[in-house]
């Protein structure tokens, strides 16, 4: 071989190899994923089994629960209530490998005012996200409403510099997406997209377990059935998973279909669902691919 082909041979094999190595990396690109609850285990119920999947392939995944939960208690409140509910939350988080913060702002009395939206936009520079996750403002609870309000008040501004101006603005705005909820008015929730979790149901169980005082003490004694709450660990689990999975409805079941094509979408078992929110950056198909790389590839 002459000096100048295995010049040339030299020259191809390292752009075929930088085109493959980039190529690579754009696949592989992490996200970074953060997700505002108003209480420590809103997130954990409506995207935990999500958030272990992304956090399994090494994405970044946060928890934010914008309460401190200081009032989720039939006998405890106050400062021990929310240093307990924190203590909770962390470990919830290390158990499926996300970071988990409670806010400090009090339990049952939040609004959507203009110093909890700039923690909120900072918060979310912070952590420079792809990909934000909120309740919708409709909701039984208030603090769960205004958490909704809060997420979309902070949706452009976090591009905007001049707005919490200690804090860099993103170049590009997040795709924000609701969690799934079963209110109808003024308008029911829509199954953008839907994920099978069969795979991280026990993940799920096993953070929403670590939430001791809501999951075992405060929400059974609150609907009338702390008597029913089995004292071994072992059927406490049982028991939490038959209080806290159901089937896939139907409006989630055609967007499985959509996304797992209708003969898998049939085994799905358990699912969680989000919709887009128009605030922030439109996605299509394929920036959902991106943020949800564990869906399968498009079917026929």
């Amino acid at each position: 071989m002459t000096t100048a082909r295995y010049s040339l041979y030299c020259l191809a094999a390292i752009l075929l190899a930088g085109f493959l190595l980039s190529g690579a990396s754009g696949q592989d690109k992490k996200i970074n994923v953060i997700a505002f609850g108003a209480h420590p285990d809103d997130c954990d119920g409506r995207a935990g089994g999500t958030a272990a999947k992304w956090a399994a392939l090494g994405n970044k995944v946060r928890f934010v629960s914008v309460t401190s939960g200081d009032a989720g208690h039939q006998s405890q409140g106050g400062g021990a209530l929310a240093a307990r509910r924190r203590a909770e939350a962390r470990e919830a988080g290390n158990r499926i490998g996300v970071d988990y913060i409670t806010l400090d702002n009090h339990d049952g009395e939040l609004l959507p005012t203009l110093e909890v939206r700039q923690q909120v936009i900072r918060l979310i520079r912070e952590w420079n996200a792809d990909l934000v996750l909120s309740p919708r403002p409709v909701d039984y609870h208030p603090d769960h409403r205004y958490t909704g309000i809060l997420v979309q008040d902070a949706a452009y501004m976090v591009t905007v510099p001049n707005i919490c101006p200690d804090t860099p603005a993103l170049r590009k705005n997040p795709v924000f997406l609701y969690f799934q909820d079963g209110f109808q008015k003024p308008n029911s929730f829509a199954a953008d997209i839907a994920v099978s979790i069969d795979d991280m149901i026990d993940k799920k169980m096993s953070m929403l377990d670590a939430h001791v005082s809501q999951m075992y003490e405060w929400l059974p004694w609150h609907a009338g059935k702390l008597d029913q709450v089995p004292g071994d660990p072992a059927a406490k689990l049982v028991w939490l998973k038959k209080q806290r999975t159901t089937e896939p409805n139907a409006v989630v079941r055609e967007a499985l279909v959509k996304w797992y094509g209708p003969e898998a979408a049939k085994q799905i078992k358990y699912a969680e669902a989000f919709e887009i929110c128009e605030y922030g950056a439109r996605p299509g198909a394929e920036d959902l691919r991106r943020l949800f790389p564990f869906l399968p590839a498009a079917h026929k």
